[in-house]
């Protein structure tokens, strides 16, 4: 399991804790120092100055959260092992009505997600306001897998992007 943008590692202790062998990576080297022995394998990296840190590696879910570096969305998709899952959760145009990120350079256009992961079976996906905290937030989660004949997906719209709920 992969968490990319790791951060303090919120997740990659989750994982952990429930008997996965996890993938720590972020740029913060002092952030990561605190997950050595809780994660299986740490990578100390920017990936958005310097070529993928781990090249050819497939993992069996990839999650990130609260970061979006567009040109990565790709490799993502293509680091799922077969079969494997892509977590996926940040921050949807809207967001700049309510709080930071503001930068739309940093906010998922309208259904982007469901773009970047053409090709994987998508198992859930939300692009709408979310009220605890005030948020708007796109959310996926897709795997690796071709899609059953005759099968269907909905997808969840919880509100206009962009548009403030009441």
């Amino acid at each position: 399991m992969l968490d990319v943008a790791c951060g303090s590692g919120r997740h990659v202790r989750w994982f952990a804790k429930a008997g996965c062998r996890v993938t720590a990576l972020d740029r913060d080297a002092a952030a990561l120092d605190a997950l050595r022995g809780v994660a299986a394998d740490v990578v100390v990296a920017d990936i958005e100055s310097a070529p993928w840190p781990l090249p050819g590696r497939t993992f069996d879910a990839v999650v990130v959260t609260n970061y979006l570096w567009r040109e990565l969305l790709p490799v993502l998709a293509a680091s799922l092992a077969p079969g494997g899952v892509l977590i996926y959760e940040t921050f949807a145009l809207g967001q700049q009505s309510v709080g930071k990120p503001s930068n739309p350079a940093f906010l998922l256009r309208p259904g982007e997600l469901l773009g970047a992961a053409q090709g994987l079976r998508i198992v859930g996906f939300e692009d709408g306001f979310v009220t605890q905290p005030e948020r708007f937030m796109q959310r996926i989660v897709a795997v690796n897998a071709p899609v059953p004949a005759g099968q269907t997906t909905r997808y969840r719209l919880d509100a206009e992007p962009g548009a403030r709920a009441p």
